[in-house]
Order: structure tokens, then sequence, then C-alpha cells
């Protein structure tokens, strides 16, 4: 018997974090935009919902049209676009299951086995975040494992914590995460997506995406 006990995907609320600018966009509600035929938001809810219990959204405009998707849609409670940690904030506020993960709504093509390899990772440490990490091309040529901060497992008791960060003005993903115990996960096995974390910026980049 292993030492740790597995996490169930029904402890796991999936949250989309859908509450950005959209500034590189040109200021569009990215989340809304098409792919694929369907709205980039509703593609990547399709893809989080069968690795997990229940989903939510963080969204801070359109919300009759993401809540047309079918979940709950949650605002910042920050003021002012303060950036992913005001949707993890979001999320562990209304969160019912032990964990909450974080998917942003501009990686459509992220793993379908995500929630699994992340939960796997958190109860094998016991660690209270479990982030992924994935390969990226580098100015040399090589590759180079990335953190991909705002995809997160995240454990629900973590809400305090980030209160008290985000109160005293902190915005920084990866400096609140350093201050918890963290598990790295990578996404480099053979037959994983390389481009699996490629998120889409720019509406060209979107374009390019949906045509690969």
């Amino acid at each position: 018997m292993p030492a740790h006990a597995s996490i169930a995907s029904a402890d796991i609320t999936g949250l989309l974090l859908a509450g950005g600018r959209g500034s590189r966009m040109g200021g569009v509600d990215k989340g809304l935009q098409p792919f694929n035929g369907q709205p980039l938001a509703l593609h990547a809810m399709h893809r989080l919902a069968p690795q997990v219990g229940a989903l939510m959204v963080n969204a801070n405009r359109n919300l009759a049209q993401y809540e047309a998707f079918g979940a709950p849609v949650w605002p910042d409670s920050l003021a002012d676009y303060s950036g992913p940690l005001a949707g993890f904030l979001a999320g562990l506020e209304h969160c019912a299951t032990p964990w909450l993960l974080t998917v942003p709504c501009d990686t459509p093509l992220f793993p379908p086995d995500l929630a699994a390899r992340l939960a796997d990772a958190a109860a094998a440490e016991q660690a209270d975040i479990a982030m992924a990490v994935a390969p990226e091309p580098a100015e040399d040529g090589s590759t180079v494992l990335r953190p991909q901060p705002v995809f997160c497992l995240l454990r629900t008791s973590l809400r305090d914590s980030l209160l008290r960060y985000t109160a005293a003005g902190g915005r920084k993903v990866h400096t609140w995460i350093a201050q918890h115990r963290t598990v790295q996960v990578p996404f480099d096995r053979p037959g994983d997506a390389p481009d699996a974390f490629f998120n889409a910026n720019t509406l060209a980049e979107l374009h390019a995406l949906e045509n690969r």
C-alpha cells in the first residue's frame, strides 16, 4: 500500500480563468473568441470537465455569456483586474471540494490527464500545491522546462494564506506559491504533446493554433 492517499477527481473543482483584460488581443474578451467553432473558454471547459468533479468560471465581464456555459461564474473580489491570483482567490472562496485546479481559458490544448498527474504528485509529495512545468524552446535552440503557474492544483485550505498575501498588496503568483510546499510536475513524457501549454495571446496566435 502506498503511504499516501490518492486524490479522487470528485475532490477537485476545476476553475477556468477567464478574468483577464485581453489587452494583448486588443481588449477583447479572450475566452469568448471563437476556436474551432465554439468560444475558446467553452472549448477549455469541455477539456477540463471529465478531469474534475465540479466546474467554476472566473470572469469579470460578459458574465451572462459565461453563465450560459452551465457552470457558476465568480468575478474577482480584488479590484482592477489584479491578475491570476485574483482568479485563484475567487475560486478558493467558492470551492466546496478539498482541491482546486486552475486552468487559463487561452490554452485550449492542455493535457487531458492534467488533473490526474498533478493530483498524483500532490498526494505522493504531500504537497499543498502541484504546478505543471512544460518544455519550451530556449533562445539557444535547446529545450527548457518552464513553470506554468496558472496550471495549479491547490489545497482549498490555502484560501486564508492567499487572502493575507493579496490584502498586503501581493500579486505575483510565484512569490505566493513559494511560501507553500509545492511540487513541480513535468509534462515532458514521450507522447506528451509539445504544444499542450501553448497559449494564445493574440488573435493571430489563436488562428495559428486552430490550424494545428
